[in-house]
């Protein structure tokens, strides 16, 4: 198998899942030991597991004002509601687009937009079906603002779902972040949620399945630049 197809079907994966696949690799040794056919059901989970972590290159938009998709999987939700109160963003709704990941989705998530993190905030919670509109307030979830060079801000919230136990965030207030650039992972199942701008419209549908840091959801403004894509 050549190069370029093996790196087709072959992912890079996140370092965060190297303790989960070497639990799963350890369980699949235990069990060829007891019974084959369990040992070939464990070696399907292990590769389950090294596929849920994986990390892909993104090609990620550089035109100015465009916002991409900060995660793998599909359009859940599209309306108005009030941001995380602990953003700070103020009481008045604003649209909302919500982005579900199954178990089969990349997990590694992405900034929508660059700027700078002006508030990182956990708060702990129940883990109901991410894809409720109530889990939005009732899950366990992690809030970023990020603030735009025009003063403008955007939240993106990071919710646990149904089977997801523990949400990863490496970014902190005060660091800049790049659009697309990996600002942390949830585990096994989960959604996404990024608050746009008061005016700005979106620019996918429910139903639409969008690609991390790639699909573009929302654009702030007309001042575009020559369209240009990194590699992240």
């Amino acid at each position: 198998m050549s190069v370029s197809m093996l790196s087709t079907f072959v992912k890079p994966m996140h370092r965060a899942g190297i303790p989960f696949v070497a639990g799963f690799a350890a369980a699949t040794l235990v069990l060829f030991w007891i019974w084959d056919p369990l040992g070939w059901i464990g070696l399907g989970l292990t590769v389950w597991c090294y596929y849920f972590f994986r990390d892909p290159v993104r090609a990620v938009p550089q035109n100015r004002g465009l916002l991409v998709s900060p995660a793998d999987g599909v359009v859940s939700l599209i309306g108005p509601a009030v941001p995380p109160a602990e953003l700070g963003l103020g009481p008045q709704p604003l649209t909302r687009v919500s982005v579900f990941m199954s178990v089969f989705n990349c997990h590694v998530n992405r900034a929508p937009i660059g700027g700078k993190v002006t508030a990182v905030a956990y708060r702990p919670g129940k883990f109901l079906n991410a894809a409720l509109d109530k889990a939005s307030e009732d899950n366990e979830r992690n809030a970023l603002a990020i603030e735009l060079d025009d003063g403008r801000k955007i939240a993106v919230v990071q919710i646990a779902g149904l089977v997801a136990r523990r949400i990863l965030c490496w970014t902190k207030p005060g660091q800049t972040l790049r659009t697309g650039e990996r600002f942390g992972l949830i585990r096994f199942g989960s959604r996404l949620d990024v608050y746009l701008p008061e005016g700005v419209a979106p620019q996918v549908a429910l139903g639409q399945t969008c690609v991390a840091g790639e699909t573009v959801i929302a654009v702030l403004g007309q001042d575009m630049l020559q369209r240009h894509a990194t590699m992240e």
